[in-house]
């Protein structure tokens, strides 16, 4: 499955877990409650896949990545205490609480939650000493005799055999104990996530144009090559650091990120592309129906790539009105839902900005009609859908032009589908 029906499950998962009957008990006893296992590639987000989900369901979080501890230190440092048996005093090794349980504990103290998700990641590449350890702790939810708090939920992670050479294989007792979750990378599942998390467009454009290099690790006889996720996004960040310093953007600084040299070249090409455009292109005009007719007469011979841009560049443009809009609604919704007085022009400045977005998205969408084609349009009305900014804008203020071509040009899509599994 994808990352956002990982993510689905999981959270489903969670909402069941801490179901209670009539008496307060789970109605899912804690001893069926199976850990999460997730299996998937490096770097396709299974990380942020458990913030979300703890910030949406509002519970704790702890993540620990276990290959940077130790035996002692998951398992906890061994005491001798005295017991007695059968009238004969006896001195028995105990373990002190291992850290990881203490600091879901600490969690607790400094935060207040009470319940949530303790996330072990790569939870098939630790030592051997410490593999009996997690197989224990996801059979039995416990690490030495210190078991997992109430209310608390496993979580674990690790990467498939082809990816790690330190991966240990799991037995089938451990296996038959978990809810093991397969996860494969998605470049249609990752962008609903990219553009809300305001991912560059020009990586947006490029993997429009380039699926095939959102995603890949394999070996050649240069050695060991890879693009991920992870490195895309971590690439977007410096892109905009980079841009408002005024340093040039190189093959080899987007080599430190997409670790490909043909791919890190393929894409400098096409970044540097998408900034003259971003240059050539005024957009303000286009979203004010002021377009030249030159504008027009150039787009009818342009190739692919620079239409491509075009449309990401007003995407990303009018993310910014959407973005203004809903803002002030949400401070006027605030203001009136407070009980007192407040600055009427408050209102005024509600009105005025969603009337400009949806101004601006009207001479969008007509600019497209007029100066590209269908498939510009599908790409448009595609990416619009996909923004959250814009779905809480056209929830509230719904516009008949975008109604229509999303009628029109989404019903078979396979982002459709991905978005109505989110909204379920």
């Amino acid at each position: 499955m994808n990352i956002y029906q990982a993510k689905e499950e999981i959270a489903n998962t969670v909402k069941a877990y801490f179901l209670k009957d009539e008496q307060g008990n789970p109605k899912i006893p804690e001893l069926r409650q199976r850990p999460v296992l997730l299996m998937g590639p490096p770097g396709v987000g299974k990380t942020q896949i458990m913030q979300q989900i703890s910030e949406e369901l509002n519970i704790g979080l702890v993540s620990y990545t276990i290959t940077h501890h130790t035996r002692q230190s998951a398992v906890g440092l061994p005491i001798v205490s005295k017991k007695v048996y059968d009238g004969v005093e006896r001195d028995v090794t105990e373990y002190t609480m291992s850290e990881i349980i203490s600091g879901i504990y600490e969690y607790m103290e400094k935060t207040g939650h009470k319940k949530g998700i303790l996330f072990i990641d790569e939870i098939n590449c630790v030592s051997e000493t410490l593999m009996p350890m997690m197989l224990q702790f996801l059979q039995v939810k416990t690490f030495g005799n210190q078991k997992l708090p109430k209310n608390w939920i496993i979580v674990a992670a690790g990467n498939p055999s082809e990816y790690n050479k330190q991966v240990r294989e799991l037995d089938v007792v451990t296996l038959d104990r978990v809810r093991l979750i397969n996860i494969e990378p998605d470049l249609d599942a990752w962008k609903i996530y990219a553009i809300n998390r305001k991912v560059h467009r020009s990586i947006l454009s490029y993997l429009d144009v380039k699926a095939d290099n959102f995603y890949k690790v394999y070996s050649d006889v240069d050695g060991l090559k890879f693009v991920t996720a992870r490195g895309w996004e971590d690439l977007s960040t410096l892109l905009y650091s980079y841009e408002e310093l005024g340093i040039a953007i190189t093959e080899d600084i987007i080599y430190e990120y997409l670790r490909d040299r043909e791919v890190a070249e393929d894409f400098l090409s096409f970044y540097d592309l998408y900034m003259k455009y971003s240059k050539d292109y005024e957009i303000e005009l286009i979203l004010k129906a002021s377009v030249d007719a030159a504008v027009y007469a150039r787009l009818n011979n342009a190739e692919y790539d620079e239409k491509l841009i075009l449309i990401n560049l007003l995407l990303e443009r009018l993310d910014r009105d959407f973005k203004e809009a809903n803002e002030s609604a949400e401070e006027l919704k605030k203001a009136k839902d407070s009980g007192t007085d407040y600055d009427m022009s408050l209102e005024l400045k509600v009105g005025v900005s969603s009337e400009m977005a949806s101004s601006n998205l009207d001479n969008t969408i007509r600019f497209i009609k007029e100066g590209l084609d269908e498939g510009s349009m599908l790409i448009f009305i595609t990416n619009l859908t996909l923004s959250e900014n814009a779905a809480i804008f056209l929830l509230n203020n719904p516009n008949k032009n975008y109604l229509e071509y999303a009628d029109k040009l989404l019903i078979n899509s396979k982002k459709t589908k991905i978005l109505k599994d989110l909204n379920k």
